[in-house]
């Protein structure tokens, strides 16, 4: 933690800093005792160890809750590491175990919270049925959904500072005694302030890291029994309906170091290949190295279809099938999130590490058959963390600071090619059709 904050102030002035925020990854856990030390390593969003649990939890409560969220992780914990779960004093969030380190308060805003598994997104509380099917702990003797009476911490506005660096901290990090925390939140959350995207009805934001996901900001949280659209709050006190594919430029890097290729060789001989004239005749890459989580698949592998003769002589086009997949899985997801009643997109915009990329842009312009352009700071989550500290510093409410100063998107798009229109469709149907035969006719 120490490497990672001091890594986010290198260059900066700390003397100058008025307010601070973390974003941090959502869905994982953090165990501290009663004196604020960890107990165990920590398990991070892409753990999928719980997955009995998540079924489990699942059935009883009748509501998906996926094996990467909180929830089941907790339970997991308790059972299989009962003397570490007996220790605990709270359970928290990445970015909030930042947050105590620099304030000594435990505290949990509605982004994050929105992604354990145990948390109503309509009323911004924590679920009292869903917190007991896990442990009467959770919530503590008062059962406060509130939290703050057990080992949850408690829940915090959007626009409120939560406190102030302590000196202890002060002398860690190198920040001013008394600088103002804002609360912060979840990656995604914070993306949306760093897009812009705070106006309902407004723009769908792609983002491309480890993980893949779409979301938008909206009024009213999207309730999907099938688990596969999160029904997340943003971090201006709206609502974030959100699809996350487990897997998106892993696979694709995984496959780029077989070869010993830089990025820019691998982008260059895929490119080379171009985009086939037939998909039948096209590898396939179903991009599921470590599971999947939309569709429910947490028990899925990566698999490579369709190969021919020559096929493993190609990188360049090996290279492009594992980004295809990776588009097409969030191609897939998109028809779920139109199910369940968010608009329909007039174009993307890609945020997160590949965002940068040409080949990146073209491909998911391809899929989606939309216009791509890229955000105007591809880092988004930090930089809608600082957005959300100056509007704390500032004494104004998150979404209107947002929209005043977050910056607009390139103004170059990438176009869908109306010759590859036919392609796309016919690769997206072999994708789907594969995926269903080996990991489950029932699509969640």
């Amino acid at each position: 933690m120490e490497g990672a904050i001091a890594g986010a102030l290198s260059g900066v002035d700390a003397s100058r800093v008025l307010a601070v925020a973390v974003s941090g990854q959502q869905h994982g856990l953090v165990v501290v005792d009663a004196q604020g030390a960890v107990v165990r390593p920590a398990k991070l969003w892409c753990d999928v160890e719980a997955l009995a649990e998540a079924a489990e939890l699942s059935a009883l409560l009748g509501v998906c809750i996926p094996a990467g969220f909180t929830a089941p992780k907790i339970l997991w914990l308790k059972r299989h590491e009962p003397e570490h779960f007996a220790q605990a004093a709270h359970v928290l969030l990445p970015h909030d175990y930042v947050n105590k380190a620099l304030t000594g308060v435990a505290v949990c805003e509605a982004s994050d919270a929105s992604g354990t598994g145990l948390f109503h997104s309509s009323t911004r509380l924590f679920d009292a049925q869903r917190c007991a099917a896990v442990d009467p702990r959770l919530l503590g003797p008062s059962a406060d959904v509130r939290g703050g009476g057990g080992l949850l911490p408690k829940l915090v506005p959007p626009d409120q500072a939560i406190g102030a660096v302590t000196a202890q901290a002060a002398a860690r990090f190198g920040l001013p005694v008394g600088c103002l925390v804002a609360p912060g939140g979840g990656d995604n959350a914070m993306s949306a302030l760093g897009v812009g995207a705070v106006v309902p009805g407004g723009v769908l934001v792609c983002s491309l890291g480890t993980s893949g996901c779409l979301f938008c900001c909206a009024s009213q949280p999207v309730l999907d029994p099938s688990g596969c659209v999160a029904p997340f709050c943003d971090a201006a006190g709206a609502a974030l309906p959100l699809l996350c594919t487990q897997n998106c430029t892993g696979p694709a890097s995984e496959l780029r170091a077989a070869f010993s290729l830089s990025h820019a060789q691998a982008e260059q001989l895929a490119i080379a290949a171009g985009v086939p004239a037939d998909a039948s005749q096209a590898p396939l890459f179903l991009p599921y190295l470590s599971g999947e989580r939309t569709p429910n698949w947490p028990h899925a592998t990566a698999a490579l279809l369709n190969l021919r003769p020559g096929s493993l002589a190609n990188p360049g086009g090996l290279y492009r099938s594992a980004i295809e997949g990776a588009a097409f899985a969030l191609r897939d997801g998109y028809e779920r999130m139109r199910a369940c009643g968010v608009p329909a997109a007039t174009q993307l915009l890609l945020v997160g590490g590949a965002a940068e990329s040409p080949l990146w842009a073209s491909v998911v312009a391809g899929a989606f058959q939309l216009p791509v352009r890229t955000a105007g700071e591809t880092e988004a989550a930090a930089l809608g963390a600082a957005l959300q500290a100056a509007a704390v510093s500032a004494g104004q409410p998150v979404a209107a600071y947002v929209r005043q100063h977050a910056p607009q998107p390139r103004d170059d798009a990438v176009l869908p090619q109306p010759q590859q229109a036919g392609y796309y469709a016919d690769a997206l149907q072999r994708f789907q059709a594969a995926g269903s035969a080996l990991f489950g006719a029932a699509r969640v």
